[in-house]
Parts: structure tokens; C-alpha cells; sequence
């Protein structure tokens, strides 16, 4: 099986990968996840963290790499009953370690594309950089 998982900056585990399905347990996007038209997916890019491990959101990716339409019924049941253990297993016997990507930092953020002086919406270009601790939700 191809396992992969993404976590927060934190101990949290944001998604897991077992083959051609992904299941997401918090959902979180840039709170400017609109520029990008027709991106936006119910529930899944939220402007804020939402915890979903209670009941996690499902796509397949072999059908949908996209990641838009998420599974329900039969098939989210099959696809969470292959993802699942492998989640625990990884939850079991993880050991946390020293954080890596903790910090933030204004510069990598800016965000000022080609365009946004038109809609009237460019994000500010910091004048230096200002590495800091993340301030994370979790």
C-alpha cells in the first residue's frame, strides 16, 4: 500500500493517503484561498482549522485528483476501513519530535500577483523579513 500523511506544525494529523483514496481529518486553507476560481470545495478548503477526525473527509484520488468531490455511503466507508488502521498505527507509535516548520515568517507569505491591483486586493510586501513562532490553532 502507498501511505503518506500531512501534518500541522503541530501534532496533529491533517491528512493520510492509502492508495488511491486520502481522507482529511482537519481541514484548513489560506484565508485567501478565493483567488483561485473554482477551487473552493465545501468543507474541505475552510478559511479557519476545523477538526474532522471524528468523521474525516473522503476523496478518491485516482477519480478526482483534484480533490473536489468528496465520497459518502458505501464508498466513504470502504475507503475510510483501508485508511483507518494504518492512521492508528501511525497515531500508536509516533514519537513526536523537535518542530521544523514552527516558524513563520511575512516575507515567504507575500502574495501580490499579476492582476490583484485590478480587484484592488494585493496582499503588502513586508520591507524585511521577521521570522517568528506560528501562532497555532491546535
Amino acid at each position: 500500500a502507498v501511505v503518506s500523511t500531512q501534518s500541522t506544525g503541530g501534532n496533529e494529523l491533517f491528512a493520510a493517503r492509502v492508495g488511491r483514496y486520502k481522507a482529511h481529518y482537519w481541514t484548513w486553507s489560506h484565508e485567501h484561498y478565493e483567488f483561485c476560481p473554482g477551487q473552493r470545495v465545501t468543507n474541505l478548503t475552510t478559511p479557519h482549522q476545523v477538526n474532522r477526525t471524528l468523521s474525516p473527509l473522503v476523496v478518491d484520488l485516482e477519480n478526482d485528483p483534484g480533490e473536489k468531490y468528496l465520497l459518502s455511503g458505501g464508498a466513504r466507508k470502504k475507503a475510510l476501513k483501508l485508511i483507518q488502521p494504518w492512521v492508528d498505527k501511525h497515531r500508536a507509535t509516533l514519537e513526536p519530535g523537535e518542530p521544523s516548520l514552527n516558524y513563520c515568517d511575512n516575507m515567504v507569505k507575500n502574495w501580490a500577483p499579476p492582476g490583484c491591483e485590478e480587484i484592488d486586493y494585493c496582499l503588502p510586501i513586508p520591507k524585511k523579513s521577521n521570522i517568528h513562532l506560528c501562532p497555532w490553532d491546535h
